[in-house]
Order: structure tokens, then sequence, then C-alpha cells
């Protein structure tokens, strides 16, 4: 991944403009769902799509989005080594992990290796927007159902 230009924002800059965000998720049906609940909402824009890791890494590095939406299951590695990478290398992007699992165990995997939110699939369509405008903001969201249980498993 070294060796990419990439664009440096200041952690505040999309406050008052348009939120980029890139999609990953290998399945395209899901991708195109969610990418109309997010270009639907004002001041948030889907500018790139990736069904594997790969793609959305060089997406990552290519747009400087301020948030990716990514699926923790992509076919072509894992993608928490992914977010630990992205977040050394493309630090101005916050990343939201997408996943069909409710396990605080992998909310809490995900937000330890640096995703700033972590939403289940199943009620990604009333949890999605308000996940990828906090993270662009700096803030962290985790899915209520699960959010409970992560914070046990911080504490103890």
């Amino acid at each position: 991944m070294r060796g990419h230009l990439r664009l440096v924002r200041e952690p505040s800059a999309c406050v008052d403009r348009l939120i980029e965000v890139v999609l990953a998720d290998d399945h395209e049906t899901m991708r195109r769902t969610l990418k109309g609940l997010l270009d639907s909402e004002p001041g948030i824009e889907v500018v790139a799509e990736a069904a594997d890791l790969a793609l959305a890494t060089r997406h990552v590095h290519d747009y400087a989005p301020h948030v990716l939406v990514l699926d923790l299951r992509l076919p072509d590695g894992s993608s928490f080594a992914a977010i630990g990478e992205l977040r050394r290398d493309a630090p101005s992007t916050q990343i939201v992990a997408l996943t069909m699992q409710d396990s605080p165990a992998t909310a809490k995997q995900a937000l330890d290796t640096g995703a700033l939110g972590f939403v289940v699939k199943d009620t990604a369509d009333a949890e999605l927007v308000d996940a990828v405008r906090r993270a662009a903001h700096g803030d962290a969201y985790v899915s209520p159902r699960v959010a409970a249980r992560v914070d046990a498993l911080r504490r103890g």
C-alpha cells in the first residue's frame, strides 16, 4: 500500500461539507441497497464501491474518503488486518465495520483494530447513516444491540 499518493484531510474537514464514502461489500445487492440509502441522504455521497479488500484499499488511497464502510467478511483477506493497515496508511479515513454478526467479540475486535463504527447488516437501514455521519465527525457508533455487551467485554 505504500507509495500511493494520498490526499490528507484534517479530521474536521467534512463538518460543513459533503461526506464522501467508499462502500466495500462483496454482495452486489447489498452494495446497491446501501449505496441507495447513503446517496439519498443529504450531505453524503458514495464516491466508490468495492467487492474485495484490494479494491477497497485502492479506493481509500485514490479517493481519500471521509468514511470507509467495510464488510468484515470479504473474500481476499482479513478485514481486521485491513482496518489496522488503513488506520496507519490513511488516518484521515474513518472506518465503519459492517457485518452479519451481532457478536460483541467481533465488535470489540473491529473497534480494537481501529474501526470507529460497528453496524450489524440487518439493522443497517436504520443505523448506517447515523454511523457514517458520526464517524465522519470523529465520533464512535456501535449498534445498540451489541453496545452494552461490548462495554462489558472491555471492562471485564
